[in-house]
């Protein structure tokens, strides 16, 4: 396959990366269901913004910071480094950031699956999941493997 087509792909698939990620943060990801007459369901931008007007603003910040602004944050990296010239020094030093992001590139994953178990182990609660839990964990996971991919595009045509 040659540069562009691969550069193609890339972006192609980075580009259903942000889709899955924009449908993950608004779409509902659970319903809580307490007894039989309360059921609230969340998105995680409206779980985010519930919290902050519950007054747990380092509840919030972590969670807006770890499930929105990083994957936001990535995406971005990853669509400089696809279309940046594969030698230039800028290159090189966003694959640093990446790999400093990429440390961090299951915490998004985890935050939402610690806010599905805190809830679940409520004793008059019950959760129901559902599309918008899935299509996050859909582009936490496409991000990872995009990552991957790129890094190994990048070194393989540098050298």
């Amino acid at each position: 396959m040659q540069l562009t087509e691969n550069k193609s792909i890339l972006l192609l698939l980075l580009g259903l990366a942000t889709i899955l990620l924009t449908v993950g943060l608004v779409a509902p990801i659970i319903t809580f269901t307490k007894f039989i007459f309360v059921h609230n369901t969340f998105s995680i931008l409206s779980a985010c913004w519930n919290l902050l007007q519950q007054g747990q603003v380092f509840l919030f910040l972590v969670i807006f910071l770890f499930s929105v602004i990083l994957p936001i944050i990535k995406l971005g990296l990853l669509a400089k480094l696809i279309l940046s010239p594969l030698l230039s020094k800028s290159t090189k030093k966003l694959l640093e950031w990446i790999h400093r992001f990429g440390r961090w590139s299951m915490l998004d994953v985890f935050v939402v699956a610690i806010l599905v178990v805190v809830v679940k182990l409520g004793a008059i609660g019950n959760v129901e999941k559902h599309y918008g839990l899935y299509a996050y964990a859909g582009a936490a996971i496409l991000i990872m493997w995009l990552t991957q991919q790129i890094v190994l595009f990048v070194e393989n045509h540098q050298n």
